[in-house]
């Protein structure tokens, strides 16, 4: 099994790592830094909870050269929240270089988020429009970017960000001229059409986690009569042990879901697209210490998000489409730890679900609904969840990072 020290990685990422307690690279860090590391473009599939972020965050952070006060590095990401935890990332990686890492999105004034830029901000996180509202106000500049990442590339490439995400580009160098990176845990089969203008001769890797290694969820179906979907919600969170994320389709339904729950005595709060960002800060801050147990949120909180200690996902309602199921579901079971996830459906739903299901190309074991009913203690057998889960001529310049890409960096590694 690779090692970091195999990567050759600067010493003060090593140190960096070793103070983040992380000693192994996991399946998709092991498979795709080497390749970053090369100057190649890498398309990139590996489950929730696999170490997507480090495994883009180490080869960026080796091709940033701290002595240059420009944008070096762009990764567009879909949500806030998942801007904030990625920018955590790459700041820690960064900071023994002095290397600048700045969080461009919306809910926020957009003058600091210009100042950090003036002050020599190397490397931008961000929603697309935020992006890309400051490079048409002149204050963000791509001439020199290159390294960018699409983090959650299938909903990046999907039609709500892809105008922007075209835009952004085409203030970028070309894709020869700068190295290019897309990582996501669903792939459909349109995203390799889509993403063909934003590649150079990109490599993809797809990690089908090792029996051992998949996630440790164990998903059920409840069905659910017409009003009964509430009493069995109520029964779920009653049996949790831990901290639950409850999904909803709506904004509306979810602060209204929230009210409700609220009313009659749970430790709940929401997240949706509607709040102010301080408000969405101040709510995932409280989730994660614990202050509150359950977090009725919409697919904002789907992608991405890092929350330890979610035992219990409950699709109260059903997504679009059988990526957002895979993503709802991949908010539990992280890090080796075991989690349940149950997704309620009533007899109206059912056509929809089978539709998600073929999706997954798995079947989701289904279990009956009675006002005695409790979530299963034991999973039933084999019903592990799964979800969606292969040569770069060097660029312009030589692959190397930093000193052979034209960063002149001669620090020791």
């Amino acid at each position: 099994m690779n090692t970091f020290q195999d990567f050759g990685l600067l010493q003060t990422s090593m140190k960096a790592l070793a103070k983040m307690g992380i000693t192994s690279p996991t399946p998709i860090q092991a498979q795709t830094i080497p390749a970053l590391m090369q100057g190649k473009d890498v398309v990139a599939q590996a489950c929730t909870g696999s170490g997507k972020t480090l495994a883009f965050g180490l080869p960026l952070i080796e091709y940033v050269e701290p002595s240059l006060r420009a944008v070096q590095a762009l990764v567009l990401v879909p949500t806030r929240e998942l801007a904030n935890q990625v920018g955590e990332v790459l700041s820690a990686l960064g900071q023994a270089d002095g290397i600048k890492t700045s969080v461009v999105v919306g809910g926020r004034g957009i003058g600091p988020q210009e100042q950090a830029i003036r002050q020599g901000a190397q490397i931008i996180v961000g929603a697309p429009g935020r992006v890309l509202d400051l490079i048409r106000r002149g204050s963000l500049s791509l001439k020199k970017l290159s390294f960018m990442v699409l983090d959650e590339a299938d909903e990046m490439l999907d039609r709500g960000f892809m105008h922007d995400v075209k835009a952004i580009l085409g203030f970028a160098p070309p894709p020869n001229k700068r190295q290019t990176a897309l990582f996501s845990a669903t792939h459909p089969e349109w995203v390799d059409k889509a993403a063909i203008p934003f590649l150079y001769q990109p490599i993809r890797v797809k990690v089908d986690p090792l029996p051992e290694q998949a996630p440790k969820i164990d998903h059920v179906v409840q069905e659910v009569p017409d009003n009964g979907r509430w009493d069995a919600l109520r029964s779920l969170l009653d049996e949790r042990d831990g901290l639950s994320i409850v999904f909803t389709r709506t904004k509306h339904g979810a602060k209204k879901l929230a009210k409700q729950l609220a009313a009659v005595g749970y430790p709940v709060d929401a997240l949706q697209g509607n709040m102010s960002q301080n408000a969405r800060d101040r709510v995932v801050l409280q989730f994660r210490n614990g202050q509150i147990e359950i977090m009725v949120a919409t697919n904002v909180a789907a992608r991405g998000l890092d929350l330890d200690g979610v035992t219990q996902v409950i699709n109260y309602e059903l997504p679009e489409t059988s990526e957002l199921l895979t993503h709802r579901v991949g908010r539990t079971g992280r890090m080796g730890k075991a989690g349940t996830a149950v997704t309620l459906i009533t007899a109206e739903d059912k056509p929809k679900f089978l539709q998600l299901e073929r999706g997954l190309s798995q079947k989701i074991t289904r279990l009956g609904w009675t006002t005695e009913s409790r979530r299963p203690s034991t999973a039933p057998s084999g019903n592990n969840w799964r979800g969606r889960g292969s040569n770069r001529a060097p660029h312009a310049a030589s692959a190397a990072p930093r000193g052979g890409r034209g960063g002149g960096n001669s620090r020791s590694r």
